[in-house]
């Protein structure tokens, strides 16, 4: 059943991307998404940024039908049909000291809420975010209010810098006990094969077209495997993504055609 959740503040992180915030506890867990609905248009999963049992943050860009008419037709006070969560979530053994977080552009959203949780359990967190430009990058000072160290590469030492680049050399400096990360695939490709590399454990978010987001209507399985994103995703260990043929060249529309991953 989809809650009728009313948007209580919108923050405006760049002139695509708008944060919605809800005075409601959906009882998510870092890494878990939720469908969210806009009567008469679509219904879209999104990844939930922030869970407290004050506030839950939904990040969305502005880069489809359902999410454009979002974008055009939704203020403050006015309401969204929200269900979930759903999906499996990160994992955060018992255990780990140092974890290092690599967001890809509008993949940050569901690592903002993990930092949150590995801080409160007392964890070194790293994060590095990667953005196509300076205005791109999210949530650059909530990470940093959590006591984060936060490598901006979009401005990495006074200079552009490649997220990939500076993960591999973080990854050189000392012990680490698993890696996370959401963004472009071919992104979370390097990202799994260089933590692989090093003898690191990494856990991935991937995206793919969902419609029921429980597991029932098949949309978003993955060719070969016949593994739900939505359900036994959307968080996947770096050993299960590597080994999927699909991951980091092609995803499918919602009409179940094949696109090659730019």
């Amino acid at each position: 059943m989809h809650l009728p959740l009313k948007v209580h503040r919108i923050r405006e992180e760049n002139s695509t991307f708008r944060t919605y915030i809800f005075k409601h506890d959906l009882r998510a867990k870092p890494g878990q998404f939720a469908m969210v609905w806009l009567p008469g248009v679509d219904e879209v999963p999104m990844s939930v940024g922030w869970q407290d049992k004050d506030e839950m943050w939904i990040g969305i860009s502005k880069r489809g039908d359902c999410t454009t008419a979002i974008f055009d037709q939704i203020k403050i006070g006015d309401r969204l049909g929200v269900r979930g969560p759903f999906g499996k979530p990160f994992e955060l053994k018992e255990g780990y000291k140092k974890i290092i977080l690599v967001g890809g552009g509008y993949g940050t959203p569901p690592l903002l809420f993990l930092a949150k949780e590995a801080r409160e359990k007392g964890m070194e967190v790293v994060v590095i975010l990667g953005a196509r430009s300076p205005e791109h990058v999210l949530y650059e000072k909530e990470f940093a209010g959590l006591g984060c160290e936060v490598v901006n590469s979009a401005n990495h030492n006074g200079k552009k810098g490649h997220a990939i680049e500076i993960f591999a050399e973080r990854m050189e400096d000392g012990k680490v006990d698993c890696v996370y990360t959401c963004g472009p695939e071919k992104m979370m490709v390097k990202v799994a094969e260089i933590a692989q590399k090093n003898g690191v454990d990494s856990q991935l978010s991937l995206e793919r077209h969902m419609k029921c987001g429980f597991g029932i209507c098949g949309q978003c399985c993955i060719d070969g495997t016949g593994a739900r994103v939505c359900k036994d995703g959307p968080v996947f260990s770096g050993k299960q993504a590597l080994s999927l043929e699909e991951f980091g060249h092609y995803t499918r529309t919602g009409s179940g055609k094949r696109i090659a991953l730019e």
